[in-house]
């Protein structure tokens, strides 16, 4: 392998099978988008680490488990490389930590076992990143804009007139219920999620809860390749759905919408094209989520998963 050619992915698709928070279309998406990456562009199956909580499957999405093939990927990096990340599951919306530049609610991803992946955890891989090595997050999850803490926001907040029911489920665990789940764990008396996590997984849980308040601060963004299709804007939910024409088989909403897109159109997308169609897309199928796109401006129109020049 050539320095600077390598195509590599990390995909998670969690359904939390026998839970009250089972979603069934995950695994799916993620096995869609590996064939995807492979035959469209041109990925080895080598370089693609697949996480799903499928019945006995060998190596079971966990925080820990998630964020060690995350590291895996990026220190293989070098400029010139294209990083890949799919994760379809929950997410959720946590009270953020008490700092200069934590005003607002955080965005996370819900691993099976409830180690929350948040916004900081994805922006301190991204700054990993080597220049000239592009890094495509792609969460096809509840609350999923702003999942790399401090990106350029590209294609974001939209309104528009819902026009059908949906009787989807959502991808979304509310932040009391990820709270209730972990003080079962612990059964510590606290509403303070950081004490739960740290207590139930130690060094494995997220930076956000083990950095001090100051260096949270000092995370902020650097020039950087750190690209992020969201499947809904940070206070929306994202679908969980049975695609019609595709014979009744459960899918997510955005991750299906964008094979779709890759399916209809056989060159090079940029960036914005692939988030802008998916948009027209589940307009059409009547659905109330607006994919969003974070990155930087050079990037937004940037060619969707091709390999950038150095």
């Amino acid at each position: 392998m050539e320095k600077g050619s390598k195509r590599m992915a990390v995909l998670v698709g969690c359904n939390y099978p026998n839970t009250k928070n089972e979603l069934h279309g995950c695994i799916n998406d993620v096995k869609a988008m590996k064939k995807v990456l492979v035959k469209r562009f041109g990925f080895n199956h080598a370089h693609i680490e697949l996480l799903t909580d499928a019945p006995r499957s060998s190596v079971m999405p966990t925080g820990a488990n998630i964020k060690a093939a995350l590291d895996r990927m990026v220190d293989k990096a070098e400029a010139g490389d294209v990083l890949f990340f799919h994760y379809s599951g929950h997410g959720t919306r946590i009270p953020p930590v008490k700092s200069a530049h934590h005003s607002r609610k955080d965005e996370a991803i819900v691993p099976c076992d409830f180690n929350l992946i948040t916004d900081v955890d994805l922006r301190h891989l991204v700054n990993r990143v080597p220049n000239g090595a592009s890094f495509t997050i792609f969460s096809d999850s509840c609350h999923s804009g702003g999942l790399i803490d401090k990106e350029k926001e590209q294609i974001g907040p939209s309104v528009f007139k819902k026009e059908k029911t949906s009787s989807h489920k959502h991808k979304t665990i509310p932040f009391e219920s990820v709270l209730q789940h972990l003080t079962s764990l612990t059964s510590i008396n606290t509403s303070d999620i950081g004490t739960h996590l740290l207590e139930s997984f130690g060094g494995d849980a997220s930076l956000k809860f083990r950095l001090p308040l100051d260096k949270l601060d000092l995370m902020h963004s650097k020039k950087d390749e750190g690209i992020l299709l969201s499947g809904c804007q940070a206070e929306e939910t994202s679908e969980d759905v049975s695609d019609s024409e595709g014979g009744g088989k459960a899918c997510g909403a955005f991750s299906n919408a964008v094979q779709k897109v890759l399916k209809e159109n056989s060159g090079p997308l940029s960036n914005r094209e692939v988030v802008m169609m998916a948009r027209k897309i589940l307009r059409a199928q009547g659905f109330e989520q607006h994919p969003c796109l974070y990155c930087s401006d050079e990037n937004a129109d940037a060619p969707f998963l091709w390999q950038p020049e150095c």
